[in-house]
């Protein structure tokens, strides 16, 4: 009798901690929440973030504009050139908008000169096209190099905040109390470092397909080159 009666009272105090233990709530944030508790370096880092995105569409457009591929070009080229066209083999430079196209115009309007005063004059009118193809890239680069320096300042002014906080707080320190200096500290290098790795990445992206048009740019030189070099028919 008596061990029912203390088993009774185990299962009622079991059933009454559990009905009276409070259950703890779990804590959402989302990422607006965090990005205000990254403090006030988070606008130079979304600033840069903004400019990169910007400049990498842009880019994108005139890559992709200019960079499309004319296989019957040069073959019209020099069929104008055969026939003593100049001014329709100009007239379709003109039409193409392309680097490649504006380098052989250069080239045509130098005709009777030097051959090495044409090369100059392609390889000038080249610099100037790449000049203009990698326009806006420093700033890619700039935040490649700047958004993880600006998140790692943030996370030395955090921690330098969560020490002055503790220091002020005497022996009363509170992990609350350290908190807003913590996730100023981390929130700032992960947005700066995410913000870096994505410049980065676009940056490089960016320089591969400029090389593709620049490749193109060369070859198309080297034909109109050798077109003015073919022994007259």
């Amino acid at each position: 009798m008596n061990l029912l009666l203390f088993i009774q009272e185990g299962v009622t105090e079991v059933v009454n901690a559990t009905i009276t233990t409070p259950v703890a709530q779990e804590v959402k944030m989302n990422i607006w929440e965090l990005t205000l508790k990254g403090g006030w370096l988070m606008i130079p880092i979304f600033l840069l973030l903004f400019v990169a995105l910007t400049v990498f569409i842009e880019r994108i457009l005139v890559i992709n504009r200019v960079g499309k591929e004319d296989s019957t070009f040069m073959n019209r080229i020099r069929d104008y050139m055969h026939e003593g066209k100049i001014d329709s083999a100009l007239n379709l430079c003109k039409s193409a908008n392309t680097p490649y196209a504006r380098m052989v115009e250069k080239g045509l309007s130098r005709l009777g000169r030097p051959m090495n005063d044409i090369l100059v004059t392609i390889e000038n009118e080249g610099t100037i096209e790449v000049a203009k193809l990698e326009k806006g890239l420093i700033w890619l680069a700039t935040t490649a190099g700047g958004a993880p320096m600006l998140g790692f300042l943030g996370t030395v002014t955090g921690m330098v905040r969560a020490f002055f906080d503790m220091a002020n707080a005497g022996s009363n320190v509170d992990i609350t109390l350290l908190s807003s200096g913590i996730y100023e500290a981390l929130i700032t290098t992960v947005a700066g470092l995410i913000v870096g790795i994505l410049a980065l990445f676009g940056y490089n992206y960016l320089v591969s397909r400029i090389n593709g048009v620049v490749t193109k740019m060369e070859t198309r030189s080297m034909e109109f080159m050798d077109l003015l070099n073919e022994p007259s028919k």
